[in-house]
Formats: C-alpha cells, structure tokens, sequence
C-alpha cells in the first residue's frame, strides 16, 4: 500500500508542476527538476533511489518508442549524416575528452573509470532537448537533427560503458573486442527492432478494434527491450528501428478510430512518464549527498571541470562537423551551407537527462574493480551535470536561439504547400466520387462535392490575411457555438427522462468527435 501511495504522490506532483509550467509560460522539465530538488531538502521527505533498470526498461523505451513514432522518416534520411556525426561520433570523442581529462585531475583513478564517467555524461536526453527545440520554435531541420540524435545516442553511449566497466572489472579489453561487441549489439538490436516491427505491422493489419491495437502499440517497446536485453543487444537500437518502422507505415496500418485512441493513449503516457522522471531526478538530491565521501573541493573542482568539458566538446565537434563535411563537392552539391548560428544552438542544446543517472548507477562498485575508482563522486558529478546544463542551457537556449535569429520554418511556406497538396487530394476524391455515385441520392454527391471544395479552399485561405476571419474561420466559430446548443438540448433531454443515458452518451460522442475535428483544424 505504501508504494501505490508513494506512486500516486508523485504522479500527483508531477501533473501539478507540468500545469504550474504551463500556466507560467515554462519549459516542464525544468519545473519538475526544480521541484524535484526542492522537496528532497525538506525534512521529513524520504529517501529516493532510482533503480537502473526502472529507467533502462520501464521508462526510456516508451518514451524513445513514441519519439521514434512522430519521427518523419524521410527528414531522418535526409539527416542522417549529421544525426550520426552527433550520436556515434560526438559521443564516443565527448567519453574520450573527458575521460583524458578527469584522469589528468586524478591520476590514481584508472582510466577506463574516468572514460566509463565520460560515457555517462556523453549523451544529450531523448526529452528535454527535443520538448524544449519544439517549445520556442527552431527549424524542423535542426529539431529533426536533435531528435535523431536523442534517439541513437543512448546506444553509442551504453555501449561504450559497457566496454569501459568491463576494463574496470579487469577484463581484457582490445579493439577487436570492442569493434566485435560494437557490431554484435547494434546489429543485433537492428535485426531484433525490424523482426519486432514487421510482427507488430502484422497484428496490426489484422486487428480492427481500436482497444486491441492500442494494447499491441503499449506491449511493442516494452516486448523488443525485453527480447533484445535477453539477447545482449542494444535494446535501443531496437526499439528506435521498431519506432521508425512502424510511425513510417501507421497511415496503412491502423484504422482512423484505432490512430486517434492510440494518439490520446499515448500522449498521457508520455505526459506523465516525462514529468515523473524529471522530478525524480531531482529527487535523488539527498541519497546522493548522503553517500559522497569525497572532499568538498574535489567534487566541486571535478563536477565544474566535467561541466566545462562537455559543453566545450560540443562546440569543438559541432563546427567540423558542419563545415568540413561540405568541402566534399557531392554534400556540398546536396546540402546548403548554414550559418554559424545554427551550429551554435545545436552545440547549446545539449542537455543531459535521465538516461545519465541511469547509466552511472549502473557502475560497478568502486572495491570490486581493478585498482578501485571513487564511485560516489561520478554519481554525483553525473547528477550535477544533468541539472547544471537543464537549467543553464535549458533556460538560455530560448534567449540564444532569438538573439541569433534561429527560427521557426515559415508558416506561410508549410501553409502553400499544404494547399498544393490538398488541392491535388480533392481532385484525386472528386475523381473517385465520380467512378462510384451511380445509384446515389444525387444531394448526397451535391454535399460530398462541397466537402471537398470546403476542404481545398480552408487550406487556401490560410494563406491570406492573418487580419480578418476567414470562411474556414467563421464556419469553425459558428459551427462550435451549435454544437453546444445541440449538447444543451441532449443533458436537458436526459436529466427530464425522455431519453436514456445511452442515448446520450452515443449523441455527445458524434459531437465531441466533430467539435475536436474543428479544433484540430484549426491547430
């Protein structure tokens, strides 16, 4: 009973603090994380231990599943030389530059311990750099780069310390080995994440209650972590590959009830699992205090170095990265040349999450391993650089980006092209209306022809003048004040008798699906 109360408290607190976000105009990790550290000062306020596995396979799938799922394909393929530049590349020279770095502070440290640390802070998070890119308006290349970038370079990063803890315990450790467990897990996890995808695509296909697919899509990440964690793949890998797969095929897969249910199942997951996770972070204050034994100046000079060092590392990849690829006359030929501002806020959106805590407590003991390393300062150093950069470069990055002038792609152009693109749509219905209207009630094909029409011409009209209302515009407004007209006369209508609770239930249901539909519209 004490761990359903405990669960329910925290759930409680972190929708509290995502609406306290809101209504203030925050970023919610950054809330929930400041949240997190405040109460783990009061007295009174229990202890906080976060397991690994809780995270590594009961938190960080869905959420890596569901960003893999609102991943365009087509823009990741498009990207992907940047993306893995930044999740292979940025984290393996981050884990090295640290590593060399924390091991020349303290030498007695071995320095597969300090590469292990360096593994550890090496990745961004999956949540908070793409919630917050999202939130003040980057470019959709830029978001698409920092997404695709959370989403693989967990696996890089797990990888790497897997290979570091194992030198740590002694074992032998040469490039063969490493180029070996390299390929045998993100292979593996590739084959494992496509295997899962075609067999979830299969049920898919096959189901045609929406409650069904619904339970396919929770049990899918959860399913792939378990079967790739058994077969010491990257569960990562997979589950990104069985994300991608499936969000790509979705349109053909699952019915529009089945698209919608799923969407609304899905976002309240997220919801609540992104906040619950960023106050537990933050949560963790005390415990780690707690257990530190090293010195006050050590940790302090140690976690600033580290601090220093990862955002440093960012910025001395980004601009190689960026420029040096497009002296290549083919990339430069494909890829227009971007200014410095654009490598800037990337280098700057960095920030670490939950996936570090995860990984650093996951370290072996510093007595069971080879010449011993100070466990208790990396776990705090780890969690220090999760919250120095959340709220140093989480609540300057807005700042950055708008003194730079990264913006937003234009509207107006998402706006032209829908309208191309909706006006091809209706004549491609129109056509099909016309192959299948013999025997109808022609006022029937007369309203279908003026739904489509309508259709074609809200999209056109949203590129006119912002200034005054549109047809689109009134319709909506219009249309929302019947409807709750039409609701009123219903709840009257059952509160007097004269129709059954059914009744209304099935009626309320048909409004509120059209009134979402005109609110969706006009999002």
């Amino acid at each position: 009973m004490e761990g359903i109360v405990d669960t329910v408290v925290l759930v409680a607190i972190a929708v509290l603090g995502a609406a306290l976000a809101r209504r203030l105009g925050f970023i919610a990790p950054l809330v929930l994380l400041v949240a997190g550290l405040a109460l783990s000062v009061l007295p009174g306020m229990p202890d906080v231990h976060v397991e690994p596995d809780l995270v590594l396979v009961g938190i960080l799938p869905p959420l890596l599943y569901v960003a893999a799922l609102q991943t365009s394909v087509p823009a990741f393929r498009r990207a992907l030389r940047p993306i893995l530049l930044l999740a292979v590349g940025l984290v393996v020279f981050t884990a090295l530059v640290v590593g060399f770095v924390v091991h020349a502070v303290l030498p007695q440290v071995p320095l597969s311990g300090c590469i292990a640390l360096g593994a550890v802070v090496a990745p961004p998070d999956a949540v908070s750099a793409t919630a917050i890119a999202r939130r003040i308006g980057l470019p959709r290349r830029v978001v698409t780069i920092l997404e695709g970038e959370s989403l693989l370079n967990d696996a890089t990063a797990l990888v790497l310390l897997r290979v570091s803890a194992g030198a740590l315990t002694g074992l032998a450790v040469g490039f063969w080995d490493i180029t070996g467990r390299v390929v045998l897990t993100a292979g593996g996890g590739l084959l494992i994440g496509m295997a899962a995808a075609v067999g979830a695509a299969w049920l898919h296909r096959r189901i045609s209650d929406a409650l069904l697919d619904d339970a396919v899509s929770l049990l899918t990440p959860f399913v792939v972590v378990i079967v790739a964690e058994e077969a010491q793949a990257s569960s990562v890998v997979a589950v990104v590959v069985a994300g991608l797969y499936l969000g790509h095929r979705i349109p053909y897969l699952l019915s529009p009830t089945s698209r919608l249910q799923m969407e609304a199942v899905w976002r309240l997951i997220i919801f609540l699992l992104e906040g619950v996770v960023f106050l537990l972070v933050g949560l963790q204050l005390r415990e780690l205090v707690g257990d530190l034994e090293t010195g006050a100046v050590t940790t302090v000079a140690v976690t600033g170095l580290v601090f220093a060092t990862v955002v440093a590392a960012r910025f001395a990849w980004m601009y190689p990265a960026t420029y040096l690829a497009r002296l290549i006359p083919r990339i430069r030929a494909r890829e227009d040349r971007p200014p410095p501002s654009v490598p800037t806020v990337i280098a700057w959106a960095g920030m670490r999450g939950v996936v570090t805590l995860a990984a650093v407590l996951s370290l072996p003991a510093g007595t069971q391993v080879a010449g011993g390393y100070p466990r208790d300062l990396f776990v705090f150093v780890a969690f220090a650089i999760i919250v120095l950069t959340l709220l140093v470069q989480g609540t300057t990055l807005p700042i950055l980006a708008r003194r730079t002038g990264v913006r937003e792609d234009s509207s107006a152009e998402d706006a032209l092209a829908e309208a191309s693109v909706q006006y091809a749509a209706t004549q491609a219905a129109l056509r099909r209306l016309e192959e299948h209207a013999d025997g109808a009630p022609a006022s029937v094909v007369e309203r279908l022809r003026g739904l489509a029409d309508n259709r074609a011409n809200g999209a056109w009209e949203r590129l006119g003048s912002q200034e005054r209302e549109t047809p689109s515009a009134a319709y909506g407004r219009l249309r929302r004040e019947m409807i709750k007209a039409e609701r009123h006369v219903f709840k009257l209508a059952r509160n007097e008798g004269r129709i059954p609770e059914e009744v209304l239930t099935r009626a309320q249901r048909d409004l509120d699906l059209e009134e979402s539909q005109l609110q969706r519209s006009e999002d």
